[in-house]
């Protein structure tokens, strides 16, 4: 791992893009503050998506943000050759570790299920000392042993794993906000069509988007820090809607809870629920599910997770050793100079037909225009896959989903 200065400076050259003394840098230097510690303990993209837009298969050496960690250990029910995964939150970096590890070597599905499904259970603590501690680095036992103001670390996976992180405490913030309002999630969670999902939505989501609590809080930057949104992304959501975030905000809580079945939905389960369905037939992540549990183990070893940035890794790769390349939004992050390092790198590593997808908060692609013309004239933009890639995300808090093939 690399050191915690540099780790400092790498999260302020992707988040800081304005003077310390200015309104939009001190926003930013607090959002980097708090995305140095966990922001997701589940990642909010669709890795079945993902897999589907890649053409995720056993010859792919794949490059990804970790983030929660849910996108590597799914992408390998595709059997990928490899899969480097770095993010530049050393939090983000310890749970991948602690959920490789409780993959490898929980004693079976059940167990590991209790501690990354459920993440809820008294015996998770006793479970992670015996069977996953002596496993881990001495870096990241540490980290999860450590002592936090709550209690030791570890303790989080016995308190409801998902409660925890920035997204997860803006959850339960939502929560709270809702039952004020009186609003009951159970009818949204038995529902039965998507009609009844609408009704729950008009009648009783809807209306919170209008009141003056939630209209004053959706239009400051800082309390959206919660969804691990800096404030450039911020823009770009409110972008769509000729400025009015809580428009976007609105649609794409709609499209969560009203474009997909609830019952096959994990995300909008998390955010109703704030955990998945606690039944054997749930919708889960694909590396949660009894089937998957064994080829997820097989592969776990095929993973290095790194705390660094992408374009630093990239550039100690070789010339057309990548086939796929998922970006997360981190895009949404980055000035011209930094996109266009990123994109060298990318290019540099490709492999011939090599995939590259990401998601924007905005609708539009933010490459053309900003990536440089020889660059960008070297891939393929997948229209279709794209807009079918963006219909089926059940995550739905994106407001684009983009694909790119290497035509060389």
């Amino acid at each position: 791992m690399t050191s915690a200065v540099t780790v400092t400076e790498q999260l302020g050259q992707a988040i800081n893009q304005n003077a310390t003394l200015t309104r939009d840098g001190l926003l930013e230097r607090g959002f980097a503050r708090l995305f140095r510690g966990l922001v997701y303990a589940q990642i909010w993209e669709d890795p079945v998506v993902d897999m589907k837009a890649l053409q995720l298969g056993p010859d792919d050496n794949v490059v990804c943000i970790a983030s929660g960690g849910c996108n590597v250990l799914s992408y390998l029910t595709a059997n990928p050759a490899s899969i480097t995964a770095v993010d530049l939150s050393p939090a983000h970096v310890m749970l991948n570790k602690l959920k490789l590890a409780t993959m490898c070597h929980a004693p079976g599905h059940a167990t590991m299920f209790a501690m990354l499904g459920r993440g809820d259970q008294a015996d998770n603590v006793d479970a992670f000392d015996t069977y996953i501690a002596p496993h881990l680095d001495e870096e990241t036992r540490d980290y999860w042993n450590g002592l936090t103001l709550t209690g030791p670390r570890k303790r989080m996976l016995a308190r409801g794993l998902y409660r925890h992180g920035l997204l997860g405490r803006f959850i339960g913030a939502i929560h709270l906000v809702a039952r004020v309002a009186g609003v009951d999630f159970a009818p949204l969670l038995a529902a039965r069509t998507l009609d009844e999902q609408a009704a729950f939505f008009d009648t009783q989501i809807a209306p919170l988007y209008d009141s003056r609590l939630v209209q004053f809080l959706a239009k400051r930057r800082a309390a959206l820090f919660g969804l691990g949104i800096p404030p450039a992304q911020y823009d770009k959501l409110a972008a769509d809607a000729d400025g009015d975030i809580v428009a976007v905000l609105k649609e794409r809580t709609r499209k969560l809870f009203c474009d997909f079945p609830i019952a096959d939905n994990y995300f909008a389960w998390q955010a109703a629920h704030r955990g998945y369905q606690p039944t054997p037939d749930a919708s889960l992540p694909p590396h949660l599910q009894a089937r998957h549990f064994e080829t997820v183990r097989a592969n776990a070893a095929r993973v290095k997770v790194l705390n660094r940035s992408l374009t630093d890794v990239l550039m100690q790769q070789p010339n057309g050793s990548k086939q796929a390349y998922a970006l997360l939004d981190a895009q949404d992050w980055m000035n011209d100079d930094q996109l266009n390092a990123l994109w060298n790198e990318i290019t540099r590593t490709a492999a011939p037909g090599a995939r590259v997808i990401f998601r924007t908060g905005g609708r539009d692609d933010i490459l053309p225009g900003r990536v440089s013309e020889a660059t960008l004239r070297r891939w393929s933009y997948q229209a279709d896959a794209s807009a079918e890639g963006f219909a089926n995300d059940r995550s739905a808090i994106y407001g684009g989903f983009h694909v790119y093939h290497f035509v060389g």
